[in-house]
């Protein structure tokens, strides 16, 4: 597993994120999960991916941000390619644009975390 960090400025932080459970929070990850998905898939890790799940949202700049935490997973056999945190931080900078476009939101372009 792997965790990716990233903060979102076009999307206000409400008290809704803060409920794992709220309709807001559903939503917005099912939302967030469709476009980290794909980019995951076509990264060097490709292959191994088993897809990520949005754990939280946090508040970010006095709530005109919303900060985002996901973990990711993928397989670690020996054919799979081999997971380097520093390789899919760049593969993911280039897929979002330098890191301020993902879908229909901007990205803070020194927020993308990944740790392996």
């Amino acid at each position: 597993q792997f965790t990716v960090n990233f903060t979102v400025t076009n999307l206000l932080y409400t008290s809704a994120f803060g409920d794992p459970n709220s309709k807001k929070f559903i939503a917005t990850k099912k939302t967030l999960g469709y476009l980290v998905d794909p980019l995951l898939q076509k990264s060097s890790i490709g292959p191994a991916y088993l897809g990520c799940k949005v754990m939280a949202f946090r508040s970010k700049k006095d709530r005109d941000d919303t900060g985002v935490d996901a973990i990711c997973s993928y397989r670690d056999e020996p054919s799979d390619p081999k997971f380097n945190s520093v390789t899919i931080y760049h593969e993911l900078s280039n897929m979002t644009n330098g890191i301020t476009q993902l879908g229909h939101y901007s990205l803070n372009s020194q927020s993308l975390y990944i740790n392996g």
